[in-house]
């Protein structure tokens, strides 16, 4: 029988995957606890969490069998609660840095990812960028409708400007 604490640290683990929207599994072996704690304030700034827990624990929380082939060493999960991609690219962007952490695999929608998926994943853009590219989509065509309407009078004046200058050098 289960221990109280084993029985409470599943739980606990069952509602962060319930709340996350996408989680990691990575090997954090050979980091020292100074790189950890950069992982960790970096992830919170994105609204991520990496969260240390016994292998067996993450097994059953996750669901018998998931992620049971990758659960060997010391692992940690990243959680990503705010933006799906927002923890990935944080955890890629600390692994190309020191390149200590092993990424194993992960889940996003109860879909399990390969750890070439998850990579793929974190060259996306942000969600912040894609906003952005979105509204200067959006506002080139307003941008050309706008100098589309202002080219006639413009023309007119330097039409004008042109007869002007012409005149006022013939008088010369």
């Amino acid at each position: 029988m289960p221990s109280k604490r084993n029985l409470e640290g599943v739980k606990t683990l069952q509602e962060k995957f319930a709340q996350a929207k996408s989680a990691v599994l990575v090997n954090y072996e050979g980091t020292s606890v100074n790189d950890q704690v950069e992982l960790r304030s970096a992830l919170t700034v994105v609204g991520g969490e990496m969260f240390v827990t016994k292998n067996t624990l993450i097994d059953h929380a996750l669901g018998k069998g998931k992620w049971t082939d990758s659960l060997k060493g010391m692992n940690a999960i990243v959680f990503s609660y705010q933006d799906a991609i927002a923890a990935i690219k944080a955890l890629f962007q600390f692994h190309e840095d020191r390149e200590k952490l092993e990424i194993k695999q992960g889940v996003m929608a109860d879909k399990i990812l390969s750890a070439e998926e998850i990579e793929a994943l974190s060259k996306l853009p942000s969600r912040q960028e894609l906003m952005s590219m979105l509204v200067m989509r959006l506002k080139g065509p307003l941008y050309g409708l706008t100098n589309v309407l202002k080219a006639g009078p413009r023309d007119l004046v330097y039409a004008l400007r042109a007869i002007r200058d012409n005149k006022s050098e013939s008088a010369v």
